[in-house]
């Protein structure tokens, strides 16, 4: 159950026009009351004779009864409390008593004799309703309804248990203002995916990714088409902005702008200004590099980074492992914001979800996460990826690290009792898995034939040093679909002078892989990256894979980090 306040209306008669309107809105069906301050308040729903205007004058005495220049110019107060879908259709009754006990729990109507404000709560649909408030009490005074909004859901929390509600994770002050239902009614009248708030904070979190200064991060912000304005101290150092989509007018024609630490506690100018302090400035030369190298490089370039930031997140310090993770946000918005059709919207959809998985109490030391970030401003200055090739290739290994580095986080949100952060990273890696299947199909189908065409003497060589170098998992990915991939990726390394057994043990040693779906998968990929193979073979001479003599073995570094990294076979079985 989810109680979501807002405390900014002017006008009671306009919110319940919305709240009985019929015909505009698909859930708005058969609106009514079924609790009020006085338990007598007129219900235009039910009663023919009564208006809305008559409501909104009751709900609005206390306040006219105060002089013209002691009204709150805000007085309205308005929260919607929505059960899970899960749950069963509860009655008007049950819905009442709800009512009565948020308001209460909130300061507006408190009970036991405390002097309250006037309120009704409308419901128009099976699993919600709206609790409208005005804030003034009966004896002229501001209610004391100082944090409202945690209160609501300290109280939800009770009523869920109480009624056999399914239990929602606590909030711990760290997620993004959810929008008004203004705001998302207003989404829908303009047809409109997401609202002007959650619009903004995509775009400004993709101008932040991988940015090392305030002229480049606004003039991103500019290039994205947003209208920008500074805050200045008289000194001429810059305080804060705000931001506004050109198209988003409020009723004076004005465009309406939101401050960046009201589209997200971590886009306000003074956060931003932490990754830039603690983050060394590529030079021109690195970043001519990483441009001329195409957006094919930049996802190897990424999948390293991700890789080695797996072991940070799984054994570094909090204050590390969480800058780590707050990264891994800006590389999911770059690579989103570069990718290729087929796979942008499941990317934008990971990056989206992932937003509320980069923030938590533990605060980040910024500087430990410069690679990540490195990674991040690699993608958006190597521009669009193709999706097919090296770039459809790449994209894949770059998606196929990834969820590893996401599964480290649900581990780590997990471990900190961090409920609602390990469930958005869930949520994020779902999206990736899907992105993968995309994106992987073309490259893997090429290796898979090559696979099949190997000869069969060549073929029971690759499983000899399969079994050689991965005595416990042969087995299982020699009856996977992916073997034959696989087996074409060891005789590529081998030819180009690899030792198979030193890069397949390495490409294994570093994660367990017994909870994968396709353990042939991930090594392909990571073998292909270690051993600087093309991702994508379909351009190779077909003798590179059908050879019959073997070129010397040299050897493979073995990693340098502590141990062999596991970050829990609980959160790897949710992605992979």
């Amino acid at each position: 159950m989810i109680p979501s306040v807002n405390n900014s209306g002017s006008r009671t008669i306009g919110l319940l026009n919305y709240l009985y309107a019929t015909g505009q809105y698909d859930d708005h069906t058969d609106p009514h009351l079924v609790a009020s301050f006085d338990g007598m308040s007129p219900d235009p729903g039910r009663d023919p004779n009564a208006t809305l205007q008559d409501l909104a004058q009751l709900l609005d005495q206390p306040v006219m009864a105060l002089a013209k220049h002691g009204r709150p110019a805000k007085h309205v107060w308005h929260t919607s409390v929505r059960a899970d879908p899960g749950d069963r259709i509860l009655s008007d009754e049950e819905w009442g008593e709800i009512a009565r006990r948020i308001v209460a729990a909130t300061g507006i109507d408190p009970g036991g004799g405390q002097p309250g404000c006037r309120w009704a709560a409308v419901r128009h649909a099976d699993d919600h309703i709206h609790i409208v408030a005005t804030l003034v009490t009966e004896d002229g005074h501001r209610p004391d309804d100082y944090r409202s909004g945690a209160r609501a859901q300290a109280e939800a929390r009770i009523i869920e248990k109480e009624l056999g509600l399914r239990q929602v994770a606590p909030g711990d002050g760290t997620a993004a203002q959810r929008p008004t239902s203004a705001e998302r009614h207003k989404a829908e009248r303009q047809a409109r995916d997401r609202t002007a708030r959650e619009e903004l904070r995509e775009t400004v979190r993709r101008a932040v990714a991988g940015a090392d200064s305030e002229e480049e991060f606004f003039e991103r912000l500019a290039a994205a088409g947003l209208l920008i304005r500074q805050r200045a101290a008289p000194s001429g150092d810059l305080l804060g902005y705000k931001v506004a989509l050109p198209d988003d007018l409020n009723r004076d024609g004005e465009p309406v702008f939101y401050p960046g630490a009201r589209l997200a506690p971590d886009l306000s100018l003074p956060r931003i200004r932490e990754r830039w302090s603690a983050s060394s400035h590529a030079s021109d030369t690195a970043l001519s590099e990483a441009v001329s190298g195409g957006p094919a490089a930049a996802r190897r370039r990424t999948a390293s980074a991700a890789w080695k930031a797996v072991l940070v997140v799984e054994h570094g310090d909090d204050a590390v492992a969480a800058a780590y993770i707050a990264a891994t946000g800006e590389v999911l918005d770059a690579l989103a914001k570069t990718s290729a059709a087929h796979t942008r919207r499941e990317l934008r959809e990971a990056a989206w979800a992932f937003e509320r998985a980069s923030r938590s109490h533990v605060r980040a030391e910024r500087g430990h996460d410069r690679a990540l970030r490195q990674a991040a401003r690699d993608l958006v200055h190597s521009g669009p990826a193709l999706g097919r090739g090296e770039d459809g290739a790449t994209t894949a290994m770059a998606i196929d690290m990834l969820f590893f580095l996401i599964a480290a986080a649900i581990h780590w949100h997990a471990k900190k009792g961090h409920a609602q952060q390990a469930a958005a990273a869930t949520r994020a890696a779902e999206h990736l898995r899907s992105a993968y299947k995309t994106a992987s199909a073309p490259p893997l189908g090429v290796l898979h034939q090559r696979g099949r065409r190997l000869s069969r003497p060549m073929l029971q060589r690759q499983t000899v040093l399969l079994r050689e170098a991965l005595p416990e998992l042969a087995e299982q990915i020699l009856a996977e679909p992916g073997w034959y991939a696989l087996a074409a990726t060891i005789r590529e390394a081998e030819a180009s002078g690899h030792d198979p057994v030193a890069i397949l043990s390495e490409a294994a040693e570093r994660r367990e892989l017994g909870t994968a779906d396709s353990v042939s998968d991930v090594l392909v990929w990571r073998m292909r990256r270690t051993a600087h193979l093309p991702a994508d073979a379909s351009h190779l001479p077909e003798t590179s894979t059908a050879g019959s003599r073997t070129a010397p073995r040299r050897s493979t570094s073995r990693p340098s980090a502590p141990g062999r990294a596991r970050s829990g076979e609980d959160a790897s079985r949710q992605i992979r």
